[in-house]
């Protein structure tokens, strides 16, 4: 019997994601793990203080490290036909195979994380290539949005803290006086002329000696404000505002986050168990 062509053809049930990971390619795991273990060398280095024999396992190490990335790199470069396009795509790699050790050279090796992030890349191709519906994609998104969701809060109010520590050496005031005397010239041209384009103002053009008294009102309005300004007080009462404009904001985060956290146990109760 001959089956209809009208009739599409079952189609083939989805893969496990255990399957799918068997079917990326060993050398792609390898050289993620190599890539984040030589991130993770170089936050060792960076983050705690080294002795010369540490230093020393951290460099050879490190070495061994970037002559496998070279390797690999001239692996996929012959497969690319050695043309120098490939290169110019993949200029990152190059510079994150340096092992040196010099700080002015350092900076480079940060580039690791572009590797890192290609290896990642190419996991997530390989499932999508094979679950389908860009199934790594949505998965990355969502673990990425719950990540930022549940640290933007307090990457927050660490930097507020940090923000009030610098404001408490802060002398606020005496800027704005530097600015002030930096421009008194065009600002007080600038006053003048606002004086005399003022309506109300002009009705007194007939009082003698006016443009006189109106520069010496001008003139001693700026000293009087830089006189102000230049009083503990006044930087006491600018200190404040600001202190009470951090409090408002970090308890404007805080509700934020409780808010946020009760929306995340509810929504947790009304997932199916």
């Amino acid at each position: 019997m001959t089956p209809d062509p009208a009739t599409p053809e079952p189609s083939a049930p989805p893969a496990s994601l255990a399957e799918v990971l068997r079917r990326i390619p060993a050398l792609d795991w390898v050289m993620l793990v190599l890539a984040v273990a030589s991130l993770g060398l170089l936050g060792w280095e960076w983050l705690w203080p080294l002795d010369e024999a540490q230093l020393y396992f951290v460099f050879g190490a490190d070495t061994t490290i970037c002559a496998v990335f070279a390797l690999e790199f001239l692996w996929r470069w012959r497969r690319a036909g050695w043309t120098w396009a490939y290169v110019r795509r993949n200029w990152y790699d190059v510079l994150g195979m340096i092992p040196v050790q010099h700080p002015a050279l350092r900076a480079f090796r940060l580039l690791r994380v572009l590797r890192v992030v290609v290896l990642v890349s190419r996991v997530g191709m390989a499932v999508d290539r094979t679950l389908g519906d860009e199934y790594f994609y949505r998965f990355t998104s969502r673990l990425k949005r719950d990540l930022v969701s549940s640290i933007s809060g307090a990457v927050t109010l660490a930097v507020l803290e940090e923000v009030e520590q610098v404001l408490h050496k802060g002398t606020y005031t005496a800027n704005v006086v530097k600015a002030l005397d930096r421009n008194r010239p065009e600002l007080r041209r600038l006053i003048l002329d606002k004086v005399k384009q003022d309506p109300t103002a002009g009705r007194f053009r007939r009082i003698p000696f006016y443009d006189d008294i109106m520069e010496a009102a001008v003139d001693a309005a700026l000293r009087v404000s830089s006189d102000l300004l230049r009083d503990p007080r006044a930087d006491r009462f600018v200190a404040d505002v600001l202190f009470e404009t951090l409090d408002q904001i970090r308890s404007t985060i805080a509700v934020k986050e409780a808010v946020k956290e009760s929306e995340h146990e509810m929504q947790h109760h009304r997932e199916p168990r």
